[in-house]
């Protein structure tokens, strides 16, 4: 970590929340019993499985396993002043990462090792920060049961568990995780304490390799994600917009890169950064711990 970051102690997670994630959480919350269903019908199954599989068939990161990404890991949950969670490392083709947490259990972050591949040091802990963000912003159960969704529908998961959600509650999860990915994406910034590195991974992963990875250009894709909102400004362009996103666990990159670049500009993000001595909770001390949990 670079000595001129800022480390947010203290920091509470609706200091940087989205107002989408917000409003979204709320609504899920308005849905009678969703708590008792991820914890009785799917936490006691889906989560073991998930856990027992990466342990079994991933290698767990540490201070003796890989530990420059360890060190990555460490430094981003210094500056999220969060407690150091269990971080696995996965062999898959697929560029992506996830988080599992349950209440009163231990979470845990799994990285494809095709991301790792693909990012340079700086752009892999900003995922890791992002993953970070779920649980500084208390995503944990909704998280498990929208993840279950994703695995599920990709074949990861035994196909009961999937069946066993309805299909209304399945668009209203990736409705809500949608959202929530924007809290994320501030997260992911308020460790890189750079807006580039966080839009660089967003275009990676839209069309990045590892050989061609070095050759993309952030600038142009912002331009790009400019030309993406001007076609949202009709009508038709609004419905063509959510007809592509409804089925998506995440919103589209180009409207994350835009996200983040308008908050790196905002008051919000820069006294976040700019007025260290506020401490962010005249009662914090840097004890690390799973604060907003």
């Amino acid at each position: 970590m670079l000595p001129t970051k800022t480390q947010l102690i203290g920091l509470k997670a609706d200091r940087f929340r989205h107002p989408l994630d917000l409003e979204a959480t709320i609504n899920l919350r308005r849905l009678p019993g969703l708590d008792l269903l991820v914890r009785n019908l799917l936490g006691g199954v889906s989560e073991d499985f998930l856990y027992l599989n990466n342990i079994a068939a991933s290698v767990l990161i540490g201070e003796k396993q890989l530990p420059d990404i360890h060190k990555l890991l460490v430094e981003a949950c210094q500056i999220l002043d969060l407690e150091v969670p269990q971080l696995y490392l996965k062999q898959n083709p697929a560029p992506n990462a996830y988080t599992m947490a349950m209440r009163g259990k231990k979470p845990f972050i799994v990285v494809h090792t095709s991301l790792v591949d693909l990012l340079t040091p700086a752009e892999l802990q900003a995922v890791i920060a992002h993953e970070l963000g779920h649980l500084k912003c208390e995503h944990g159960v909704y998280l498990t049961l929208a993840n279950i969704i994703v695995l599920a529908t990709s074949g990861l998961m035994p196909a009961g568990i999937g069946n066993a959600i309805a299909q209304n509650l399945q668009a209203q999860m990736l409705q809500w995780l949608r959202c929530a990915e924007f809290s994320c994406d501030r997260a992911a910034l308020l460790v890189s304490q750079d807006p580039k590195t966080v839009i660089s991974v967003l275009m990676k992963l839209s069309g990045g390799s590892p050989i061609l990875a070095p050759m993309l250009n952030v600038d142009a894709f912002l331009d790009q994600a400019r030309a993406y909102e001007a076609i949202g400004t009709t009508n038709f362009g609004k419905m063509l917009a959510a007809a592509q996103t409804e089925q998506l666990s995440h919103p589209v990159p180009v409207l994350r890169a835009k996200e983040i670049d308008l908050w790196s500009q905002t008051d919000n993000y820069q006294s976040l950064l700019n007025n260290p001595t506020m401490r962010y909770d005249k009662q914090a001390i840097n004890s690390g711990g799973w604060r907003n949990w």
